[in-house]
């Protein structure tokens, strides 16, 4: 049988563990897997296209443990009463094949790109770095403000998004939780002051969400927009002033800010970073940028955490899954036309 996680029980694992503790968890087993890059197996996603959005799947393998991830990103989806992204993923023993753990990976995604971001910003941002700002009040805000409080300690946050209802969201969601939540009536007004900036919007178009004159020295940058070639946040200019961090370099440079610039455009992945292998941050007047589109590593990661922290709990069930026929080379006798019907 396949053990399965589904959207309700990761709903009540959330709340039972609590999104903070969660994500600082997970940020622990992002950083473990990102230190062993080099064993996984490696491919940008699959993606199909269409005018209305993108299906994608993504793989990886450690070479014990398969995984992969359905995701979609359909930007008009909200207006028509649909979630933006969904998402289910699986793991599988690379022994025998047989997935052995199916979980909902929409509310898991959402943790494991604000995961992503705390792990990255925890080696590029300034240490002194007091105030978030969130460009875009999606459905990603709140998860990346709990993943910087619980890994950065940062509670300030200045959040602009061009629907006001957005922005009230954030506030009805956040300030109970202890966040000090400034509504921002312009980017402009969102990035002052602030050390980190997020910007996460769902239109798939090269946007100049974010300009070169916005940004001050010593800012880290968490651009999380990028999923898909032709959807930019970033003024290139950006790009050309700060070091430039990504995760799967082939990848990145198809659907991340960096397919902007040349093919030999200079960036380092992040596990070097955290292996110590290539530098990160090298002054406090420096831009630093993580460029992410997320990677199957990342899902990874993710499913092993929500896998374990789960494990022997009520909120994992079972589902029959895999055909089980009493002789494996007789699959017909499950479906023997002879056999009584029940």
């Amino acid at each position: 049988m396949t053990q399965l996680l589904d959207v309700a029980n990761m709903a009540r694992w959330i709340r039972r563990d609590g999104a903070e503790k969660i994500l600082v968890r997970m940020t622990e087993y992002l950083e473990a897997d990102f230190r062993r890059w080099e064993k996984f197996d490696k491919t940008p996603r699959i993606a199909s296209h269409t005018p209305l959005g993108v299906i994608e799947l993504m793989p990886t393998s450690d070479g014990e443990l398969y995984s992969f991830k359905y995701v979609n990103g359909h930007p008009s989806n909200p207006a028509r009463g649909f979630q933006t992204v969904t998402a289910f993923g699986v793991l599988a023993d690379v022994d025998n094949g047989y997935p052995t753990f199916l979980a909902e990976m929409t509310l898991l995604t959402a943790l494991r790109t604000a995961a992503a971001s705390a792990m990255a910003a925890k080696v590029l941002a300034r240490p002194d770095s007091r105030t978030l700002a969130l460009i875009g009040a999606g459905s990603q805000s709140e998860f990346q403000a709990m993943a910087f409080r619980g890994v950065l300690g940062i509670e300030e946050l200045r959040v602009f998004d061009i629907d006001p209802a957005a922005i009230d969201k954030v506030r009805r969601n956040l300030e109970p939780l202890g966040f000090r939540v400034h509504a921002a009536t312009s980017v402009d007004d969102a990035v002052d002051g602030a050390d980190i900036i997020t910007t996460c919007t769902a239109d798939k178009a090269e946007n100049t969400i974010l300009d070169v004159s916005q940004v001050r020295p010593g800012v880290h940058l968490n651009a999380i927009g990028g999923d898909c070639p032709g959807k930019t946040e970033l003024d290139a200019r950006i790009l050309e002033q700060a070091g430039v961090f990504v995760e799967f370099t082939p990848q990145t440079r198809v659907e991340g800010e960096i397919q902007q610039m040349a093919p030999d455009f200079p960036v380092t992945e992040l596990w070097e970073v955290l292996t110590g292998a290539a530098a990160g941050r090298t002054g406090s007047e420096q831009i630093t940028l993580f460029d992410s589109v997320g990677f199957a590593i990342s899902d990874f990661a993710a499913l092993r955490c929500a896998r374990d922290a789960t494990a022997g709990s009520a909120l994992q069930d079972e589902v029959d899954l895999v055909a089980q026929p009493d002789d494996p080379k007789d699959l017909f006798s499950l479906v023997d036309v002879l056999a009584p019907v029940n």
